[in-house]
């Protein structure tokens, strides 16, 4: 693959992830510390896109064997990308809402993020096929490394723009930050997507499966099971923070909305460090799985500072805490994205795709609700809102430590050999 597709495939992650960073970056951090919300009500807004995760690997499967136009990937990518900034654009109106009016406000908030949820399912496995459909073997590592590099360098743009525009919060302000940020997405969507895959596409090889044997197929493997668990357990832990930290900057220092804000583009640059030293450094001299352990400790270490920062009062041991975070978070993200488009085989592409999508979807759901239920609980026993954001950083730091045992039996061999017998089963079942 060209160095132009590389990059137009990573403008596409840059637009899907400048809709989405206004709401954990910003977003969480008003609706818990300003409007007062309880931070588990606006984790389970969070999640509701997480719960549409299971039409991934159907989705997939469907763009495998129905090509629209000639393309495969593109209409659907298209479509996620309108729906994803569509929702997005109004999540801040519905939590404006459900300050004035509760029940018709909460109504609204389910609404808005159900579709940029099903616009962001859509989108993530479309795109990632497309990846995989454009990259060979060799070059996974390389795409996935360009993209994420890409995408980061656009978190961290974002984070910073908009905490300069909400330095002084209002309501208007943030629904006009929300727009804007939703109209540079779709430019830079358009302009990465249009005319990047190749016309003519058919219908996919692969057999077509039913919802029964499409899960089969992938729950079947016990390679891939060991995968899907680990994969979760990691990216709960580490992606279950975004709904935290910034109400924790806003609780425990005193931040304002424009330095919380900044946090994030704290973590985008450590996990752009990380991002370069893997692909320039580490690739060479470390595997994909060896390079996930890293990650994952690094990861671990962050939250251990984080989680001292609080008990210790000590600020300057939080923005550290972070950084190391997300350095750990860059390198753990390259090397599983790269193991994860590894376990695939030719002709379900899309079907496997959307099955770690799930677990990325699943993941990042069951750790946001987990993160602000576990908040509220432990606030309440402990008595200090504090303690409670203490006790779900220690907590998703020991998830990354059980995490790292379930690697160990992680065999990408093993599981291309394990699926070449499930789909000859599925075949001859078929045809019974």
């Amino acid at each position: 693959m060209t160095v132009v597709k590389n990059i137009r495939l990573g403008l596409i992650h840059v637009a899907v992830a400048i809709s989405l960073v206004p709401i954990t970056g910003v977003l969480n951090r008003i609706m818990i510390h300003e409007l007062g919300l309880m931070a588990s009500l606006v984790a389970g807004l969070i999640v509701l896109p997480h719960l549409l995760s299971p039409l991934q690997p159907f989705l997939g499967q469907y763009s495998d064997h129905h090509p629209l136009m000639g393309y495969r990937r593109t209409p659907y990518i298209a479509l996620g990308l309108v729906l994803c900034v569509g929702g997005a654009v109004l999540t801040p109106m519905a939590a404006l809402a459900m300050d004035t009016d509760f029940w018709p406000g909460l109504l609204f908030a389910i609404v808005a993020f159900l579709t940029w949820g099903m616009g962001y399912n859509l989108s993530v496995v479309s795109y990632l096929s497309l990846a995989s459909d454009l990259s060979g073997e060799q070059q996974r590592s390389r795409t996935i490394a360009v993209m994420w590099f890409m995408m980061i360098t656009g978190v961290i743009g974002t984070a910073i723009i908009t905490g300069r525009a909400l330095e002084h919060y209002t309501p208007e302000g943030l629904v006009r930050v929300f727009m804007v940020c939703g109209a540079v997405s779709l430019v830079i969507g358009a302009i990465g997507l249009v005319g990047l895959e190749p016309r003519g596409a058919v219908a996919g090889t692969g057999a077509r499966h039913s919802a029964r044997e499409a899960v089969g197929a992938v729950l079947g493997n016990p390679q891939a099971q060991a995968f899907f668990v680990y994969l979760m357990l990691l990216l709960a832990a580490i992606l279950g923070q975004d709904v935290l930290l910034e109400p924790f900057g806003a609780q425990a220092f005193g931040m304002s909305v424009r330095e919380t804000t900044q946090l994030t583009a704290t973590w985008g640059g450590a996990t752009l460090l990380a991002l370069l030293l893997q692909g320039l450094v580490l690739s060479r001299y470390l595997s994909k799985r060896a390079g996930a352990s890293l990650g994952a400790a690094v990861a671990a270490t962050g939250f251990l500072l984080i989680a001292l920062s609080g008990i210790l009062g000590a600020e300057r041991l939080f923005v550290p805490g972070i950084a190391i975070l997300g350095f750990g978070t860059g390198i753990a993200t390259t090397t599983n994205l790269a193991m994860m488009l590894d376990m695939t085989t030719p002709s379900n592409v899309g079907l496997f795709i959307g099955a770690w999508g799930v677990a990325d979807a699943a993941a990042r759901g069951l750790g946001n609700l987990m993160a602000g239920v576990l908040r509220d609980i432990m606030s309440a026993t402990l008595g200090s809102a504090t303690g409670g954001y203490i006790v779900v950083f220690l907590i998703e730091g020991l998830m990354l430590c059980v995490a790292l045992v379930l690697l160990r039996r992680i065999d990408v061999s093993a599981f291309r050999g394990e699926q070449q017998s499930i789909t000859t089963l599925i075949a001859v079942a078929g045809d019974a």
